[in-house]
């Protein structure tokens, strides 16, 4: 069964009839050509931006020259209430300084020591999804769950159960469904006032989040200056020290760190583990393999070179639903792309949605098939147009953590429990912050007749 993507608009729209359909759904606003195009020119009396699907194009974004094309301020309009002066809207010395604290707490070793309260909140989620197995399940719910555990447990070592985290992701779930990760309105300087207008319950949720993560932050900085503070993530990246000028965050800066954190710990590892979940229900044989190989799991961090099936399957995942759909950088200067003249402060968007499943570079790009990544075409697409977390000086700070989290948690449930799909109610993929399903993905996990497994 060929995975669900989005219609394409027709390849003439008005501006009105295109804003409308942005509104809806950034991924379903777009014609079917990016599929096949280098390079598209979006032209409005507002603005005028450029998609860029050449490999050769994105790596000179990207790795090249990554200074030269800063992250665009469009994308902070609907995002910095919440995210404030985050690294994921900052640009230049501002974000080197901010990613020169952040990077330590996510390196190599660190990933072991986030290992245990990882598998922790894994066991937390199989008791969960035990408790309701055999009935229908909304399984992006269970997912956001189990994620948001996850980061509480590594970034502040206490379970979603906690009165503040539970607070922070019950307001989250409905903020992210509110707030796309593009506004068209933040394009049109004429109509300054359609954002505030559209994100008026937006804001006050970032305001509620905001207020309940600065008590996380403040609680613990009063354990680090006491003495009593847990080796965790919050507690390094407090700690670390800007090693140029000896500085650490402040605490309106720990805010805006923790607020990112959440975002991209929590929403994307969610919205991949249950698109995850959904094609193994759709190819069975890829989950009898998965299911096979998670029988070995011991809850030991060498697990992680062990699940090969899985880390083939969460990548294959991340191709077909990338989280993040679209980035747009800003061009500081004039350029010249394809034989095309790019005015400075043109608008350049990097859509890993249509990279991934371009027609010029993938070998059936629409086919769920995670064997391709040893294949020669699958080789070559993932140094060249596979960019789930972005790629250059600007990767995500926390890659490594979701290529750990992601195959753990799958192979979780993929042990114990058998997937299948529920009759009747086919996913429609949509972007909000992340690509996610109109109304949901509806599975049924029945419990596998398997021995009993120690907890751990």
């Amino acid at each position: 069964m060929r995975p669900p993507k989005p219609p394409s608009r027709p390849a003439r729209v008005s501006l009105w009839r295109y804003a409308k359909l942005f509104r809806a759904d950034i991924l379903s606003a777009q014609p079917a050509r990016l599929y096949r195009a280098w390079m598209a020119e979006f032209r409005t009396p507002f603005f005028r931006s450029y998609l860029l699907n050449q490999p050769e194009l994105v790596k000179l974004v990207l790795k090249d020259r990554p200074r030269d094309f800063p992250k665009s301020d469009r994308i902070g309009a609907g995002l910095r209430p919440l995210l404030g002066e985050s690294v994921f809207l900052t640009n230049g010395a501002t974000w080197e300084r901010q990613r020169r604290i952040i990077d330590p707490a996510f390196e190599g070793g660190r990933l072991r020591d986030t290992w245990a309260p990882m598998w922790a909140a894994g066991q937390a989620m199989l008791k969960r999804l035990e408790a309701r197995s055999g009935a229908p399940l909304e399984i992006e719910a269970e997912t956001s769950h189990a994620a948001a555990d996850v980061i509480f447990r590594t970034l502040f070592s206490i379970p979603i159960e906690d009165e503040t985290a539970q607070a922070v992701f019950t307001e989250f779930r409905a903020y992210q469904r509110s707030q796309p990760i593009l506004n068209l309105a933040a394009f049109l300087p004429r109509l300054g006032f359609l954002p505030r207008f559209f994100r008026r319950d937006t804001k006050a949720a970032a305001r509620r989040i905001r207020a309940l993560i600065t008590g996380l932050c403040e609680a613990r900085q009063a354990e680090i200056e006491a003495g009593t503070a847990p080796d965790d993530l919050a507690t390094k990246i407090m700690t670390t020290r800007d090693p140029e000028t000896g500085e650490t965050f402040t605490p309106a800066e720990m805010v805006d760190q923790v607020a990112i954190f959440f975002l991209a710990g929590h929403e994307t590892s969610a919205s991949a583990l249950a698109w995850a979940l959904y094609l193994l229900a759709t190819h069975p044989d890829w989950q009898a393999r998965l299911a096979e190989e998670a029988q070995a799991l011991t809850g030991d961090f060498a697990d992680v070179s062990r699940l090969k099936v899985s880390r083939d399957v969460f990548r294959e995942t991340l191709r077909l639903y990338p989280p993040v759909p679209m980035m747009v950088r800003e061009a500081s200067c004039p350029e010249r792309f394809r034989d095309r003249e790019i005015a400075k402060g043109a608008q350049l968007v990097l859509s890993p949605w249509h990279l991934h499943r371009h027609e010029r570079l993938w070998e059936a790009p629409d086919d769920f098939d995670p064997a391709r990544w040893g294949t020669e075409n699958g080789k070559a697409c993932a140094r060249e147009a596979y960019i789930p977390f972005s790629a250059g000086a600007r990767v995500c700070t926390g890659a490594g953590f979701a290529m750990v989290e992601g195959p753990l948690l799958l192979s979780l449930i993929a042990r114990d429990f058998e997937i299948t799909p529920v009759a009747g109610r086919l996913p429609e993929p949509v972007a909000h912050l992340t690509v996610r399903a109109r109304d949901g993905i509806h599975l049924r996990l029945t419990p596998r007749d398997t021995p009993a497994r120690p907890q751990f």
